[in-house]
């Protein structure tokens, strides 16, 4: 009987979530896919691998699965059961999580760009819309804003401030790469997953996607470089040095390794 117990407990263990309580336990993060093709227009899952790649490290950083919520553009194909990725339901959700949550914000965005802003729902998301959503449901707490685009660093001067952290994938007047069918999805939402292993804090994050982003693009010849771009605010920069990600335990840790080693 003892020895029955010992093997249920066992299970148990490694069966149940075991995430870990650090720094971003009460962060609320939305993770978005803009669109669903290559950019040759054809059928495409690299902006959904990326949206469920980047929720799986979100679990290893601290993040409460219940305080993330996933979005795409194709919804029920997918059993992690993301919701519609239009932009009302976007800044809806953004803003219950604010409500349920009492820390800061974290957004990911995933899509292919233009000059004026990012692709989502068949539209473009421009900078002053993205701002007013999540202005409205965030105010001043601590944000991260991820943008993962051709042309996304036309979001920083619009996004920044000081309670901000704003990633992008491109210079304003560049695009990023890795968005045809036959990658699994772009490079810097490839980087930024495969970064957050070796890490525990946001900026030195950025700095190691930015640099895989670089040597990804001379590996396969990429031109010319997207140079992804990075802003950190005055009030957020005093706070970083308590923005650790979690140790890791064994269901994240499981989580972030399945994740690394995608095809």
């Amino acid at each position: 009987m003892k020895r029955f117990a010992f093997v249920l407990a066992w299970l148990a263990a490694f069966a149940l979530p075991a995430y870990a309580q650090g720094n971003f336990a009460d962060w609320g993060a939305v993770v978005v896919a803009g669109d669903y093709r290559a950019h040759d227009g054809s059928p495409s899952e690299i902006f959904d691998n990326a949206r469920r790649d980047v929720a799986a490290d979100l679990l290893r950083m601290g993040f409460k699965p219940q305080n993330i919520i996933q979005f795409s553009q194709r919804p029920t194909r997918y059993p992690e059961r993301p919701l519609m990725g239009d932009a009302q339901t976007i800044a809806n959700s953004l803003w219950d999580l604010s409500n349920r949550t009492s820390a800061g914000c974290f957004i990911y965005m995933t899509s292919h760009g233009e000059p004026d802003g990012m692709i989502l729902d068949n539209g473009v998301l421009d900078p002053d819309k993205l701002n007013d959503m999540v202005s409205n449901a965030c105010g001043g707490r601590p944000t991260v804003v991820v943008i993962s685009a051709c042309f996304s660093g036309v979001f920083v001067p619009v996004l920044k401030g000081a309670d901000r952290m704003v990633m992008t994938a491109a210079r304003p007047d560049r695009t990023s790469f890795g968005c045809g069918s036959g990658v699994r999805e772009p490079y810097f939402d490839d980087c930024f997953v495969h970064e957050v292993p070796a890490t525990h804090d946001l900026p030195d994050l950025a700095g190691l996607t930015r640099a895989c982003v670089a040597q990804m693009e001379k590996k396969t010849g990429a031109s010319p470089p997207s140079e992804p771009q990075i802003s950190i605010g005055a009030q957020v920069a005093q706070e970083l040095p308590g923005w650790s990600f979690a140790p890791p335990t064994r269901a994240a840790s499981a989580v972030s390794t399945a994740a690394s080693s995608r095809p």
